[in-house]
């Protein structure tokens, strides 16, 4: 519960101001100061700021985007994913710029304020429910009154109140090998599908969304990270992880973010008690395998079920961050302790990862 606290409690202080060609007063009001939740949406802040600028503000309908360093950001990513993903070195006040006009609905997608948001968690929700269990039914199912309260707990951080409605999902927690081996408790060992102490069933299958921002330039300091500038540099991954277990050995964060970046990584060990990957070994990809790779999805499934031996790195391809709620672990955390208590409220786990590539 204390990590699971920490994220729900964690936020990001903005600075926000309103766009120069939106200013009809003298002089200009200064940017407003607001403590947004890392869980939550960008759009949800609108009853906040709004007021506050109101009085200078053209005539016209609002169609309120926000934009970072003239980024325009998407609103249905959670606030904590924007900034770790787009603030290599975190920037704290995090500088916005709000628009109330001109939307621009060539690069995002239409948003009709908290019902648009709503809709989106809600969609989200039964996807990772799929993902889990096979099927969405028990989010399908839902009574009006456990969607509102399950939104509103959401809206208003209220950890306990989303654990009371969001049990009756069955969702459940994942079977956590930090604590099975910490505490050496038979009963706390599960297989995948399993039922826990509390009836809840478990599974292998995590819905994980993960970004990734390519770079061309090397840097040491998180101040030299290249400026990102457009969407297209990101690649977006929204695709299930699948916790393999070997006699002996756990599924860490490493083997995880491996098999969602196949084309980049070359085969290598679980790492486990006795096997670590250490130093620039534990970090580095290959770029011949993410050529051959790329080629088919044949191909592809193909490298994966062969599982060759471990190959020695071929590139100068580098994993330089790996950011998830604001951290950065290790590498060799088990990938079900991350699950279990980093992910965000409609059970996806968000990854923002910075590949340095030829």
């Amino acid at each position: 519960m204390e990590a699971l606290k920490y994220v729900w409690d964690g936020a990001i202080p903005l600075q926000i101001h309103l766009h120069e060609s939106e200013v009809t007063t003298l002089p200009p009001p200064p940017p407003a100061l607001v403590l947004a939740p890392r869980i939550g949406y960008l759009p949800l802040l609108v009853h906040l700021v709004k007021p506050y600028f109101s009085s200078a503000l053209p005539p016209g309908a609002d169609t309120v985007w926000f934009e970072y360093k003239g980024f325009p950001l998407k609103w249905y990513i959670p606030t904590g994913v924007l900034f770790d993903l787009l603030c290599a070195e975190p920037e704290r006040p995090w500088n916005l710029t709000v628009h109330f006009r001109g939307y621009p609905g060539n690069l995002l997608i239409p948003c009709e304020g908290e019902d648009s948001v709503k809709w989106s968690f809600i969609n989200s929700l039964k996807e990772a429910a799929y993902i889990i269990n096979g099927n969405c039914k028990n989010v399908m199912n839902m009574s009006q009154s456990d969607q509102v309260d399950l939104w509103q707990s959401v809206m208003n951080g209220n950890l306990d109140a989303f654990l009371r409605v969001s049990s009756k999902l069955k969702l459940g927690k994942f079977e956590d090998e930090y604590s099975a081996k910490t505490l050496c408790s038979p009963r706390s060992r599960h297989g995948p599908g399993e039922a826990d102490m509390g009836g809840q069933m478990k599974t292998g299958r995590i819905p994980v969304r993960l970004y990734v921002w390519s770079v061309n330039e090397d840097f040491d300091d998180f101040d030299d990270v290249p400026q990102l500038d457009s969407w297209d540099k990101i690649s977006y991954i929204n695709r299930p992880v699948e916790i393999l277990r070997e006699e002996g050995k756990y599924f860490s964060l490493h083997d995880a973010i491996r098999t969602l970046l196949p084309e980049y990584f070359v085969h290598q060990p679980v790492i486990n008690d006795k096997t670590r990957i250490e130093g620039e070994e534990e970090q580095r990809v290959a770029s011949e395998d993410a050529i051959s790779n790329r080629s088919t999805e044949e191909g592809l499934e193909t490298t994966e079920q062969s599982e060759p031996p471990a190959t020695a790195i071929s590139s100068n391809a580098e994993l330089k961050i790996v950011r998830i709620q604001g951290i950065e672990p290790k590498l060799e955390i088990p990938f079900s302790w991350v699950v279990n208590n980093l992910m965000n409220p409609e059970h996806f786990l968000h990854i923002c990862v910075c590949l340095k590539v030829p």
